[in-house]
């Protein structure tokens, strides 16, 4: 009986205290209830959204789904990518018959603004809005050198996304990315702004913003928008070895895509100007050669034969730091600096030679596709110095290697772990100069070599695969 009675108590005591504590609970109630149901202290209908809850509901509407198709009848044509998603991986991708890519549209008649890769070699494009109604487009222009195209489909009233600036863009700022990745359409993705003038080897007007927000194949053409709901990229290409996002994507800047635009919706193609050089960066060996203050300007490594630059007396070994009174940081500066200008305007620019500064008067021209070709930029990674078994250039080992330059010395090996090996010299190459003097034979060169001054880079002159370029070693 005594031990019955206490159980009882403790029974009763332990119901008494969790009423105590949890006075909401009920009897009867099938479950005790864990969290809290009393009303919040601010009505749910004050509280307002988050900013890219906001941005996306606003700007959905205006990204559009491109699909592609190529007829089998037109296999003489370029085929666009499966994915519609350049993959920066060092490989081609494969050749397929349809596509997806994304698209925004610029004005509330229907013209919309996507990737050239989108629509490139296309029989049949098809652009889809977000409220599932389907359209038939056409090309108005594309330009293949920045990869944009522009498209019209005949609609009214269409949202819009506008346009930013990117002048002012900085690294850390948060963006959203809104496409059909993988075809899944109003895909919406956040981020930040990584970097910008990203140089990833896609011609001369590479000047990427990169982002860590998650971009994928079929994201091509879609908008990069900034906080303040304006597109200030298009998203082109990833870095990706396994064909999906790693948080390295890169998107072209409205600023570079402004200009480009306006002149497909006019014309349906870009006019560009043209100088006539081919450059390289300068590097700091680069820079302690040709006696600069520091590694800017973009280094003349060849100028063509009749071209605005010869006219104008730039030489080979000039390095240009300012063009039409803008200065030129980066190498990389001066191409879109110059097909911005307009065909006919003559322009001034400083050069460095020898030291000193000088200011001369080019006239630009019309750049031609041909002319594209030959003014590649030679990569500033081709190095070179000592380490090498070379041969004098005579018609003979001229005719023998196939070479188009009558003179000069040709490395017929470079012995591994050298200088020059390390530095990137190949077999085949052709030094025609040497701390800019020139070398006609092998005996020029060892002369020019016992003239350098110990302690300070070798500044050699190398032409390769039809152009020239400067390699310093030190």
């Amino acid at each position: 009986m005594r031990r019955t009675g206490l159980t009882a108590l403790v029974a009763l005591v332990a119901v008494l205290s969790l009423f105590a504590l949890a006075p909401h609970i009920t009897l009867g109630a099938t479950a005790p209830t864990l969290w809290s149901e009393q009303p919040p202290a601010v009505a749910q209908a004050t509280v307002p959204a988050p900013p890219w809850v906001e941005l996306a509901r606003a700007l959905k509407p205006a990204v559009v789904n491109i699909s592609t198709r190529v007829t089998p009848n037109a296999a003489d044509a370029p085929v666009p990518f499966d994915d519609f998603f350049r993959m920066f991986r060092g490989r081609p991708a494969p050749r397929v018959q349809r596509g997806l890519g994304s698209g925004f549209v610029l004005s509330p008649g229907g013209t919309i603004v996507t990737n050239n890769h989108v629509v490139d070699g296309a029989t049949d494009i098809k652009v889809t809005l977000s409220d599932g109604r389907e359209f038939a487009a056409k090309v108005l222009g594309r330009d293949p050198r920045t990869d944009l195209a522009l498209v019209k489909i005949e609609a009214t009233n269409l949202p819009v996304v506008p346009l930013g600036d990117t002048a002012a863009l900085q690294v850390g700022e948060p963006v959203m990315a809104i496409g059909n990745p993988f075809g899944l359409e109003q895909t919406v993705t956040t981020g930040i702004v990584s970097a910008t003038g990203r140089v990833i080897g896609e011609g001369p007007y590479d000047n990427f913003i990169q982002t860590d927000a998650a971009i994928n194949p079929g994201n091509s053409g879609g908008p990069l928008i900034n906080a303040r709901g304006q597109a200030i990229g298009i998203n082109t290409a990833i870095f990706s070895r396994s064909g999906g996002s790693v948080g390295v994507g890169f998107a072209i800047p409205i600023n570079l895509a402004k200009g480009v635009i306006t002149q497909l919706a006019a014309t349906g193609r870009v006019e560009r100007g043209w100088l006539g050089v081919s450059i390289q960066r300068v590097t700091p060996d680069l820079a302690r050669s040709f006696a600069l203050p520091g590694a800017q300007g973009a280094l003349v490594a060849d100028v063509m034969r009749d071209s605005p630059a010869a006219a104008a007396g730039i030489r080979s070994g000039d390095v240009i730091v300012e063009y039409n009174g803008r200065a030129v940081a980066r190498s990389e500066d001066l191409p879109q600096a110059v097909a911005e200008t307009p065909i006919g305007r003559t322009v001034p620019l400083t050069i460095v030679r020898d030291g000193r500064r000088l200011t001369l008067d080019a006239r630009v021209a019309r750049l031609r596709d041909d002319e594209s070709r030959q003014a590649r930029t030679p990569r500033a990674e081709d190095r070179a110095l000592l380490g090498l078994d070379v041969q004098t250039v005579t018609p003979d080992v001229a005719r023998e290697l196939g070479l188009d330059q009558p003179h000069g010395v040709v490395i017929r090996d470079v012995r591994d772990d050298s200088p020059a090996a390390n530095a990137g010299l190949r077999a085949g190459d052709v030094i025609v100069g040497v701390d800019r003097h020139p070398v006609k034979s092998v005996e020029d060169m060892k002369r020019a070599l016992d003239r350098h001054h110990a302690g300070t880079p070798t500044l050699f002159q190398v032409r390769r695969g039809g152009g020239h370029l400067y390699v310093s070693v030190g």
